[in-house]
């Protein structure tokens, strides 16, 4: 399961860097660290605040999307994956989606606030539920992808993305090993 997860982003990393590099799409357009910074914590934060929020406004199907990441949690934990290795993965998707899908795709869909639009639609397909009950989640996917692909529009840089991406796939791998562990749910 790992090497199969690991396979599939890094095919999308390096499919987003080829198509970036023949397009000649920039994944930093002019770099500024203090740009990145504060809209890498908004990402994360503002992803940490959409989960909160959905929590509160669909208790039920929010907990249905908690139950079906469990599942995914017992059988990470059941594979032997490890905490290292949840962070590599953490990493991959963070890397490999952020520039597939916001990199090159979010460019080639005309760009813009269209083009945000688009490749958080196709980022949401990316991301199917095997249970109807769980609607909420496709719809924090596709805001997500969103708050992601303003990031990129407004930065020209993928590393606020990347890192708040990282960062928030590694909260919730950490979460799901760790379940588990201490006897209770995310």
């Amino acid at each position: 399961m790992f090497r199969f997860f690991m396979l599939i982003q890094l095919g999308l990393m390096l499919l987003g860097l080829v198509w970036m590099e023949l397009a000649g799409y920039a994944a930093i357009k002019s770099p500024d660290p203090l740009r990145d910074s504060l809209f890498f914590l908004l990402l994360f934060f503002g992803l940490v605040g959409l989960e909160r929020l959905f929590s509160l406004l669909f208790p039920q199907s929010f907990r249905v999307a908690e139950a079906l990441h469990g599942q995914l949690g017992v059988v990470m934990r059941a594979q032997g994956i490890t905490h290292h290795q949840a962070l590599l993965l953490a990493l991959a998707s963070g890397v490999g989606e952020e520039v597939f899908f916001r990199g090159a795709l979010q460019n080639a869909l005309f760009g813009g606030w269209l083009g945000v639009l688009l490749q958080a639609v196709v980022f949401t397909m990316f991301h199917p539920v095997p249970d109807r009950r769980a609607w909420s989640y496709p719809l924090f996917i596709f805001l997500g992808g969103i708050m992601f692909g303003a990031a990129y529009l407004l930065t020209g840089s993928l590393i606020p993305g990347i890192l708040a991406h990282y960062l928030h796939n590694a909260r919730g791998f950490y979460q799901l090993l760790d379940q588990g562990q201490t006897g209770k749910g995310i």
